[in-house]
């Protein structure tokens, strides 16, 4: 098995040296076969089993940041701005320490400017330590309100409670198994068996390499995060249906075909649609990045900051897989039907056909100039010997007429 498909990947070798010569801008737009992503499945394969790998170890392991509406517990907000100056996440969480003679889990500073606040979270506070750690917050830090004067009431707080976050992840979950099992039924009937099964295997992989980024960065994860994760299956699921499309529509009648095989037909059709694969996905992560820039650095709001952080890193991890991942499962799936396999013994049987005949027009074409050539030098050899033999002079002939000597009388 590993013989044929290693066989098949050499095939296309010939396209690619042709269009080694050529930019790689060029070979993007003319997409005509040039990236050998098929052929070269078993590195791509490795790589995609690493990144994974390290994904299910760092969530086994590390875990996730839940944020507070998951874990339940008191959030308090202020400000960034006091009247001494401008409040850091450490003054505020040892303000917190101070009061209650315990850390908050954690504190942070959200946004800039003028809308730039401190967060502080913990365990589930009542409403005398609530107050404790407030007065505290306003005696040290001299948090600015709304009216420009130091005031306590600019201090908010707020008690999220775990079974809140439960019931979204439950329903999200829920989503998720509908939509996949909705998916699988549209692709086998639109596709095929085995598309399908490559687009679901493409789809879990993204879910997975980006839960494992938020694991291994340690991102917050919110009910955002799971609304933003929902979000980008679709993406993926997206571009994996255009790249299948186009296999789908290459590959039409090629088992009567001897031109190409299944893996050579599908690696053409990943690079007629590479450019329009990166044009979508440049095109769909700047508004992604517009969120980011301008919802959470601009705007202060961590809600899209969860949004535009999940779907950069879901759409990312669903163009790679849609490209370098799903087709090449896909062939691999293929190739195991015998059908397929001997349509590629019959590709590499008329090859070898042509380049036999090849040959042997290239050796008759040899030697009818070498028969030329010993004609040219038989010629040339007569005319050397013909002008080496010296020029004969003629014989003095007797004059016609009267006989000379006397006349007789």
């Amino acid at each position: 098995m590993a013989d044929e498909l290693n066989t098949e990947s050499t095939d296309a070798a010939p396209a690619t040296k042709k269009a080694g010569r050529e930019s790689v801008f060029h070979r993007l737009y003319v997409g005509t076969g040039a990236f050998d992503i098929v052929g070269k499945r078993k590195r791509w394969y490795i790589f995609f089993a690493v990144l994974v790998l390290v994904c299910i170890a760092s969530i086994g392991i590390k875990g996730f940041n839940l944020g507070i509406e998951f874990e339940g517990g008191t959030q308090i907000q202020m400000p960034a701005r006091g009247a001494n100056g401008p409040i850091t996440a450490d003054e505020a969480k040892q303000a917190f320490a101070d009061a209650l003679g315990q850390q908050a889990d954690s504190a942070q500073t959200v946004g800039v400017g003028d809308a730039a606040t401190v967060e502080l979270r913990s365990d589930t506070l009542d409403a005398d330590q609530v107050a404790k750690v407030k007065q505290t917050l306003f005696d040290q830090l001299q948090p600015i309100g709304g009216n420009g004067q130091p005031s306590v009431q600019a201090i908010s707080d707020s008690a999220v409670s775990a079974s809140w976050g439960q019931e979204i992840s439950q329903q999200a979950l829920i989503a998720l198994a509908v939509f996949m099992v909705l998916v699988t039924v549209f692709l086998a009937v639109y596709f095929e068996r085995w598309m399908a099964v490559t687009a679901l295997i493409a789809l879990v992989h993204d879910i997975v390499v980006t839960a494992g980024i938020y694991s291994l960065v340690g991102f917050e994860v919110t009910p955002a995060t799971v609304i933003g994760l929902l979000t980008i299956l679709g993406f993926s699921l997206y571009d994996t249906v255009v790249v299948f499309d186009k296999v789908k529509e290459n590959t039409r009648g090629i088992l009567g075909l001897t031109r190409r095989t299944y893996a050579e037909t599908a690696n053409l059709a990943l690079n007629q649609t590479l450019m329009r694969s990166i044009n979508t996905s440049v095109i769909a992560l700047l508004p992604v990045l517009g969120l980011l820039v301008v919802g959470y650095i601009l705007l202060g709001s961590g809600t899209l900051q969860d949004l535009a952080l999940v779907q950069l890193s879901g759409m990312l991890a669903g163009v790679l897989s849609s490209l370098f991942l799903a087709t090449p499962l896909l062939v691999d799936f293929k190739m195991r039907d015998p059908r397929y396999k001997q349509q590629a013994e019959r590709v590499r049987a008329r090859r070898a056909n042509q380049a036999r005949k090849a040959a042997e027009r290239e050796a008759d074409f040899d030697a009818s100039d070498d028969e030329a050539l010993d004609a040219e030098l038989r010629k040339e050899k007569a005319y050397a010997a013909a002008a080496s033999i010296p020029a004969r002079t003629p014989k003095s002939q007797p004059r016609r007429g009267r006989p000379s000597g006397k006349r007789k009388r």
